[in-house]
C-alpha cells in the first residue's frame, strides 16, 4: 500500500523535521482547547502561551521555506479568522473574541498535516472527497445542511487547481476531528444558518476541512507572488525534483 505523495512544495517541508514535533503539536491542540474550556480566560491565556511557544520553536527548528510557510500561515488564517467569525458571523468563541492560540494554531495543524502525509494510503485521496462528496449530497437533499454543498464545491475546486490534493485530503480529516472536538468542549459554536444567506449548516460543519485547503493555497500564491519559497523557480513556484514548477 503506497503513501500519499506530496506535492513538489510541501515535500520540501521538513524534510528534517525536529525530534517530537508531532506530539507536541497534538498536545497543544488537544491539551490547549482543554484549557481554554475548563479554566475560561486563564486558560485561554495559558493555551495562547503554549502555542506560541511551540510555534516558536518549530519556527526555531525549520529552515528558511518553513519559517515562512509557518509565518505566512498564521497571518492568512488571523485575517480569516476575523472575517469569518467577528464580520461574517459563521461561528463564535465562547468569550466571542479571536483566541490568541488560534492563528498559530492554524499553521500547526497545517504542519501537522504535512508531517504525517508521507504515511497515509493513497487510497484516503479518493476515499475523502467520495465521502464528501455523499455527505454534501445528502445534507443538500435533505435540507439539513445545504451550506455543505458549497464547501464541498470549494474541496473540489482546491483539489483541481493545486497539486497539493494530497495534503487536502488529510487536512480534511484533520480539521474535521479537530472541530468535532472544539465544538464538542465548547470552545466555539456554529451558527444553524449561514448569515445573509439562510443556509443550514451543522455544528461543526463536516466539510470544514475546505477552509484549510483554502488556506494552503494562498500560502503559496503568497509564496509565489513574494518569490518567498526558496526552492523557487524564475516565476516564483517551487521546483519539483524533475525541475517542472508547480503548486
Amino acid at each position: 500500500m503506497s503513501a500519499l505523495v506530496p506535492s513538489p512544495l510541501h515535500a520540501l517541508l521538513w524534510r528534517r523535521r525536529p525530534r517530537g514535533a508531532e506530539t507536541h503539536i497534538l498536545a497543544v491542540i488537544v491539551g490547549g482547547l482543554a484549557l481554554d474550556q475548563v479554566f475560561g480566560w486563564p486558560g485561554q491565556i495559558a493555551a495562547s502561551l503554549w502555542a506560541a511557544a511551540v510555534f516558536g520553536w518549530l519556527y526555531s527548528r525549520g529552515g528558511v521555506l518553513e519559517r515562512r510557510v509557518l509565518v505566512a500561515c498564521m497571518a492568512i488564517a488571523g485575517v480569516g479568522e476575523c472575517v469569518l467569525s467577528l464580520v461574517w458571523g459563521l461561528y463564535d468563541y465562547r468569550f466571542h473574541n479571536i483566541p490568541a492560540f488560534v492563528p498559530p494554531g492554524h499553521a500547526l495543524l497545517m504542519t501537522l498535516g504535512v508531517m504525517v502525509l508521507p504515511r497515509v494510503p493513497d487510497w484516503s485521496l479518493r476515499l475523502v472527497p467520495a465521502v464528501a462528496g455523499v455527505w454534501a449530497l445528502a445534507g443538500l437533499w435533505q435540507g439539513w445542511d445545504a451550506a455543505g454543498a458549497g464547501l464541498f464545491l470549494l474541496l473540489v475546486l482546491c483539489m483541481a487547481v493545486s497539486r497539493g490534493r494530497p495534503l487536502y485530503a488529510v487536512m480534511f480529516v484533520l480539521a474535521l476531528a479537530m472541530e468535532l472536538y472544539g465544538t464538542w468542549l465548547g470552545c466555539w459554536t456554529w451558527k444553524p444558518l449561514v448569515p445573509g444567506l439562510g443556509l443550514t449548516t451543522t455544528n461543526p460543519p463536516v466539510h470544514a476541512g475546505a477552509f484549510y485547503c483554502a488556506l494552503d493555497l494562498l500560502v503559496l500564491v503568497s509564496l509565489r507572488l513574494g518569490s518567498l519559497a526558496s526552492a523557487a523557480a524564475d516565476d516564483g513556484a517551487p521546483i519539483s525534483a524533475d525541475g517542472r514548477t508547480s503548486v
